[in-house]
């Protein structure tokens, strides 16, 4: 199994005022192809800051760190944007879908940044939405989905890419307990059919779809452990 993900002695801080935060201290991670990873810890434990590093939406401050055979710790902002739209695949809390394009422009979106002409855009992203159960809702707007259905278009945009990873930040805050596993239960497929997944939530319920925790506090890793009660897939229904 070759390994996507590895961090060598990462750190992160900040300079706020006459203060300094330390958000990460040397953190040492290594997560292979097909693994599904939830990151967890309290407020202010770091988990945020990591997600943030390893989504090449920030650089660590020391240390080393390597996505899929690239050495993305000293990138420029240009540089880094690149990497994010050709190995990471993104799926927010709030969706963060256009509202006035349908889910169809949507899901394309990444394409454009990634060179694909019109129509083979069209039919990739269609071929995402139906993968998740929303070929119907093609041309629906976000305003005419549930909150579950947006977030499998958000789903979807993150997969049209064929992505190294899919990263997902609190993937369910917004939505409530039935339409939360109904998504679980989406990643859980996605997982079985080989997509490596890294999670970050404070839900110990939805971490319990993960296959591995690590768990923060005050910027170190406080543990690293296989998941024993892996809770499983069930049929995806639309929601």
């Amino acid at each position: 199994m070759s390994r996507v993900i590895e961090t060598t002695e990462i750190s992160k801080k900040y300079v706020m005022g006459s203060e300094i935060i330390h958000a990460l201290k040397s953190i040492s991670i290594q997560i292979d192809r097909g693994e599904y990873v939830a990151f967890m810890g309290p407020s202010g434990s770091g988990k945020s800051t990591l997600m943030n590093i390893v989504g090449c939406l920030d650089s660590p401050t020391s240390g080393r760190y390597v996505l899929n055979g690239h050495d993305v710790s000293d990138l420029t902002e240009n540089e880094l944007a690149e990497i994010r739209n050709k190995e990471i695949g993104f799926v927010f809390q709030t969706f963060n879908l256009l509202p006035r394009a349908t889910a169809l422009e949507n899901v394309a979106l990444p394409l454009v940044y990634a060179g694909y002409k019109g129509s083979e855009r069209e039919d990739m992203a269609f071929a995402a939405l139906e993968g998740v159960g929303l070929g119907e809702r093609a041309y629906h707007k976000p305003n005419e989905l549930s909150g579950g259905q947006r977030q499998r278009v958000a789903i979807a945009r993150a997969l049209v890419n064929n992505p190294s990873i899919i990263l997902a930040d609190e993937p369910t805050g917004n939505l409530d307990s039935k339409t939360s596993y109904d998504i679980m239960n989406l990643f859980a497929k996605l997982h079985d059919d080989g997509n490596t997944i890294i999670m970050v939530t404070h839900e110990e319920d939805i971490s319990e779809y993960a296959h591995r925790v690590i768990r923060l506090r005050d910027g170190l890793i406080e543990s690293d452990l296989a998941n024993k009660h892996i809770r499983k897939a069930v049929p995806v229904q639309a929601v």
